[in-house]
């Protein structure tokens, strides 16, 4: 059990698996402080509002407080993520995975078949 364990940890793909999700961790924390420390104040700013974006709530009555806030935070930092994961898969696609210039078609047998017929009656019309 040991020995297929390690079989499968070794496996390639399950460590390059590893390491993105490692680093998506890390890089999810670093959009968040920077929607939390930067993009909130600027948007404070344009609101007009002293507090930051997590604090915005609509209140209906003294029970009932919808705190969007929070999910405005959320949604922007989500955007922000998939936007720059976009973007390094596009530089990525771009620069290592160039895709390989397609080889011509070969013509389709009625071509080949009206090429032999050309070239045929070109040597009739020159022998005459």
């Amino acid at each position: 059990m040991l020995h297929e364990f390690k079989q499968f940890i070794n496996r390639g793909n399950i460590v390059d698996m590893a390491v993105g999700v490692i680093i998506g961790g890390a890089f999810t924390t670093l959009v968040k402080s920077f929607t939390v420390n930067l993009i909130n104040p600027l948007l404070g700013l344009f609101t007009g509002s002293d507090h930051p974006l997590t604090e915005l709530q609509f209140r209906v009555s003294s029970r009932l407080t919808f705190t969007y806030g929070q999910f405005l935070n959320d949604v922007f930092s989500f955007l922000l993520t998939a936007f720059v994961v976009f973007l390094i898969i596009k530089f990525l696609n771009k620069t290592f995975l160039k895709k390989k210039e397609a080889a011509p078609k070969a013509p389709s047998d009625e071509l080949v078949t009206l090429r032999e017929i050309k070239d045929l009656l070109a040597e009739q019309n020159k022998q005459k």
